[in-house]
């Protein structure tokens, strides 16, 4: 018997309409004409020194010009880490272990950071961050322990309204990263410590069309933030699988990029979809310090390139990106959506 998801999911739908955040925040660069240059950040596994004419890059599955390709290192581009600390999703008695490990990492090789960090500890009630990046992670260790986390309101056994409630807050929450991060110049790289948010689709679950309308729209809006504000996104889960069916891989039924709004599904704004989408990476171990360091890697050494994007038959249409170098493994964002 399939459900139709009336009050409770069109509240849901509506809180997630990304006009007012998106117009903003882009205001400006929405006004610029629709062929303004892509930026990519793209990791090549094994390699090190290579040349423009090693990548090749399809739009759609053509080949598009490539502007510029420049090797960036943390040398010389300097990268910032938000380790944000999921309260909402994570289960209470998972929170002591998580914290644990992040002050052991903190506090390794002396406290001496590879990158500028800064903390996030997202409750059901608000989000907080400290108030600059720093490398000194003895600081950001003790400015963790004093992060009243508490019990939560919003409960994994309130069902269906409480998993939506706590989609919501965690959307708003990413929505207010992004637009921190996007007055930063660089590359950041938001490391989010979560068994990840409520996909809430399944095959008992029925969209309105409006419902579908309202998903599309905020499906373009993440998208396209964390594409212009230079920002990778990580899952990193240290306790097991959430409301996903039990599976903590069902995420990947919903990581092809959505072409039109009658195929969009709650799914497709989880943190491990839009992490995948943005180039980054979902883990599940419970060596959190490992998990960092893994994803903070990615700054290590990678490639930036530039493109201008295939015109667009339609506003908001998605296109899908391939970067290859011949004989290496590739990781980059999947896809962008054209500009109004």
């Amino acid at each position: 018997m399939r459900t139709r998801l009336s009050l409770g999911l069109l509240s849901l739908a509506v809180a997630l309409l990304p006009s007012a955040t998106l117009t903003a925040q882009t205001s400006t660069q929405a006004a610029g004409p629709q062929n303004k240059q892509i930026h990519l950040d793209v990791q090549v596994k094994g390699e090190s020194e290579l040349r423009p004419q090693d990548f090749t890059l399809l739009d759609n599955k053509t080949p598009r010009p490539i502007t510029l390709v420049r090797a960036a290192n943390n040398q010389t581009d300097q990268a910032e880490v938000i380790l944000v600390v999921d309260a909402v999703n994570t289960p209470y008695t998972a929170l002591g272990y998580q914290r644990d490990q992040i002050d052991k990492y903190l506090r390794s090789h002396e406290g001496m950071l590879a990158y500028p960090t800064r903390i996030a500890v997202l409750t059901d009630k608000s989000l907080e961050i400290t108030p600059k990046a720093t490398r000194n992670g003895m600081e950001l260790a003790d400015s963790l322990k004093h992060y009243d986390i508490g019990l939560r309101v919003i409960g994994r056994d309130q069902g269906f309204y409480g998993a939506s409630d706590r989609m919501t807050i965690s959307l708003n929450a990413l929505k207010q990263l992004i637009g921190a991060e996007a007055k930063q110049p660089g590359r950041k790289l938001l490391l989010w410590l979560s068994p990840g948010w409520p996909l809430l689709s399944g095959p008992e679950v029925e969209l309105s069309g409006n419902q579908q309308r309202s998903i599309y729209q905020s499906v373009v809006s993440f998208s396209t933030q964390l594409r212009e504000a230079n920002i990778t996104l990580y899952s990193l889960n240290s306790w097991g699988a959430s409301e996903s069916l039990n599976r903590s891989n069902y995420y990947e039924a919903f990581i092809s990029g959505v072409k039109k709004p009658g195929d969009a599904q709650l799914g497709n704004i989880g943190l491990q979809v839009l992490a995948v989408q943005s180039g980054g990476l979902v883990l599940n171990t419970s060596d959190v310090g490992g998990m960092i360091q893994q994803c903070t890697a990615d700054a290590d050494h990678y490639y930036e390139l530039s493109f201008e994007p295939a015109p667009s038959d339609h506003p908001e249409e998605f296109h899908q990106l391939q970067v290859k170098v011949a004989g290496s493994g590739v990781r980059t964002r999947d896809g962008y959506y054209s500009r109004p």
